[in-house]
């Protein structure tokens, strides 16, 4: 009797009679033999339909099978070299096949499509090789972020997604009508987190997050998954020994689980295999001071344009991947000035126009990855930067609580997977790293 097995074991049954539920990924004519490549979610295999093994009728049908119909395969699993697929080095000689549904006429077909009909059609989209690679990679970086997370004493703690006021800028939020109440998509777990720390010391929050900034750019969703996590009696300097840790686990965690993946991706491994800690550390300081340096060698004016800053300015783009490729490795950027980042910061003692935040920026141009910061926890000090800002004190009554009784200083950081997805996989986009992007022009499907 045949035994039901999955793809990706199929290595496991050499010699064997199996039977595979799945569905055709493409289909090679020849005549007396049928070449079906079938895929069920954990790799693609070749199985072979020979005329003379089959009776007519299902042979018949074997040649008629449309891309993607769904069927059941029962045959025998021979080793083969140049036999394709993933894992690959296996194929199967079919000696009984049965057919679930006859496919429509498939509209993603192996030609070059635009990215708007992909797009459109996403939800056919992501059984294509390219994306099953990509999203099996996002699925291991999020178990890999909660085993790290977890394995070192973190608590998981849910906080909300509709909230009263904006955690960070109150220009980049979806308003909603909440009974009558003006209420907000979530835009940051922290605030919440920074109270969950008092209970728990070290905690952490994964989930969807919303910012309404219209952007158009590669690196920017209107809807991405975010972990943050927030400790007691951490520094700065603390955070960032932390961080390259766990950013390292992360690709580490990939590295060992999806060779086939990135080789799918045609991702150059060298480029991953020394992100090891530690990742070097410059001040913003420094890094304006480089930025305007390599300005000053360029002769294109429109790059030198790009290139420009002043001391004060926040990082585009330009400036962020121009300090990446200075690195081999993530690099951590840290005391920005302090009107360019939030309002929750703690000023560096003695520099108040300088706050204790740091971003890593990861290396080939993909950006910033983290965004962290020490806490202000001095309740006078947060009451005046809130007062400073123009924000509501009524709104954030509950978090200067937090500095009434038994503040302590503490620091956190959020890491966006969609950008981590994009920079390990090499991806130009970050659209294809999240099965259904919402972006400024994308709602469906």
């Amino acid at each position: 009797m045949a035994t039901l097995i999955q793809v990706g074991d199929i290595a496991q049954y050499d010699g064997q009679e199996v039977t595979l539920r799945g569905w055709l990924y493409n289909r090679t004519d020849k005549g007396r033999l049928q070449f079906l490549l079938v895929r069920d979610g954990t790799g693609i295999v070749q199985c072979v339909a020979f005329k003379k093994d089959l009776d007519a009728e299902m042979f018949a049908l074997a040649a008629e099978l449309t891309q993607e119909s769904s069927l059941e395969i029962t045959g025998v699993v021979r080793a083969d070299e140049r036999a394709p697929g993933y894992p690959g080095k296996f194929e199967v000689g079919i000696t009984r096949l049965a057919l679930l549904q006859m496919a429509d006429e498939y509209p993603i077909q192996p030609k070059e499509h635009g990215v708007e009909f992909l797009m459109d059609n996403r939800h056919l989209w992501v059984r294509s090789l390219r994306q099953w690679a990509i999203l099996r990679v996002r699925a291991t970086i999020i178990g890999a972020i909660r085993t790290w997370l977890d394995d070192h004493g973190y608590i998981l703690v849910d906080t909300p997604i509709l909230t009263p006021a904006a955690g960070e800028n109150t220009t980049t939020l979806f308003a909603i009508d909440y009974y009558g109440t003006p209420a907000y998509l979530a835009q940051t777990g922290q605030l919440y987190n920074e109270a969950n720390i008092a209970s728990f010391g070290k905690v952490y929050c994964f989930g969807p997050t919303f910012r309404a900034e219209k952007s158009k750019t590669r690196r920017h969703l209107m809807e991405f998954w975010m972990v943050e996590p927030e400790m007691a009696f951490f520094s700065l300097e603390d955070l960032m020994a932390m961080e390259e840790e766990f950013v390292s686990a992360i690709v580490g965690a990939v590295l060992s689980k999806h060779r086939m993946e990135l080789d799918i991706l045609e991702r150059d491994i060298s480029r991953l295999e020394a992100i090891t800690p530690p990742f070097p550390r410059i001040s913003y300081d420094e890094a304006v001071e480089r930025l305007q340096a390599l300005a000053a060698t360029i002769d294109d004016p429109e790059r030198k344009a790009e290139l420009a800053i002043t001391w004060g300015d926040d990082f585009g783009a330009p400036h962020e991947t121009a300090i990446a490729e200075m690195f081999d490795r993530p690099v951590f950027v840290y005391h920005y000035p302090t009107a360019a980042k939030a309002f929750y910061m703690q000023p560096v003692e003695g520099r108040p126009e300088v706050c204790r935040s740091v971003d890593l920026l990861a290396p080939e141009g993909y950006g910033e990855i983290t965004g962290g910061s020490e806490r202000i926890y001095d309740a006078e000090l947060l009451k005046a930067r809130i007062d400073e800002i123009g924000i509501s004190p009524e709104n954030y009554a509950w978090y200067l609580d937090l500095r009434r009784y038994g503040s302590v200083p503490h620091a956190g950081f959020g890491l966006g997977v969609e950008r981590t997805v994009a920079w390990i996989c090499g991806l130009p986009h970050i659209r294809e790293t999240i099965p259904y992007a919402r972006m400024l022009n994308r709602l469906y499907p």
